[in-house]
């Protein structure tokens, strides 16, 4: 089983199971704690009803610190195990670990909208969204796969295999700053077959007209409204 206190100490391992250094999830974890304090007022049960007796009360829960909630949703979004297998990891059934999925993962989407760490969603609003960083518009935008269970359909199999990775995927589209490495942007998501410059142009993103947007190959030909955009070139190997 994950022991926070233990992690900690490790921050290599730290990192590879969360995403964070120890000393940014504690960075995370106050913002975490009043947003978790605002979904679930310390007077009302988990349903939202008035309660009866004191909280606190009774057997004590697997996540009980707060450390431990924030923990658990990391892991989940930062590794997308099954939910079999969160279960192992965390000393929680099956059940249990959906219905914590389903509570803390919107806790966390707050948190971080309130520390303003969350990307752009909407495409027309990205210029707008990055002026108010404040930061030079230096820029990179990527594809990135993940994967996902092979659907039952035969048409859906092929529309979500993708042959970069061998294995069916779903994926996004995303900018980031260079110099901060801030996820500026957050494309939908497509089927994993999509080509990175079909999601792009589809997306319609408005850039700021300033911008650098440094590509590579998989977005051949895409060239929006910006001051440059960078491409590096493919070497060619030559024979002896």
């Amino acid at each position: 089983m994950i022991d926070y206190d233990r992690l900690k100490r490790n921050e290599r391992k730290f990192v590879a199971l969360t995403g964070l250094t120890p000393q940014e999830f504690q960075h995370l974890l106050p913002a975490f704690t009043r947003a978790h304090a605002r979904a679930f007022p310390a007077d009302q049960t988990q349903s939202g009803r008035p309660r009866q007796r004191r909280r606190g009360g009774g057997r004590k829960g697997v996540l009980e610190r707060m450390e431990h909630k924030l923990l658990f949703v990391l892991v989940y979004q930062k590794a997308y195990p099954m939910q079999e297998l969160m279960g192992s990891l965390f000393g929680l059934s099956q059940s249990r670990v959906n219905r914590w999925i389903h509570r803390l993962l919107p806790v966390l989407s707050r948190a971080l909208d309130d520390l303003g760490f969350l990307p752009e969603r909407d495409p027309r609003q990205f210029s707008r969204h990055e002026r108010r960083q404040g930061e030079p518009p230096d820029l990179i935008i990527d594809g990135t796969e993940r994967r996902r269970q092979r659907p039952k359909s035969p048409e859906k199999q092929a529309l979500h295999y993708s042959g970069k990775k061998e294995a069916h995927s779903d994926k996004n589209v995303v900018i980031v700053n260079s110099q901060t490495k801030r996820v500026g942007f957050l494309s939908g998501t497509y089927a994993g077959k999509t080509h990175d410059k079909k999601v792009a142009e589809g997306e319609a993103i408005c850039y700021p007209r300033r911008a650098t947007l440094h590509k590579d190959t998989g977005f051949q030909g895409y060239e929006p409204r910006v001051a440059r955009t960078c491409q590096p070139k493919k070497s060619h190997a030559t024979g002896s």
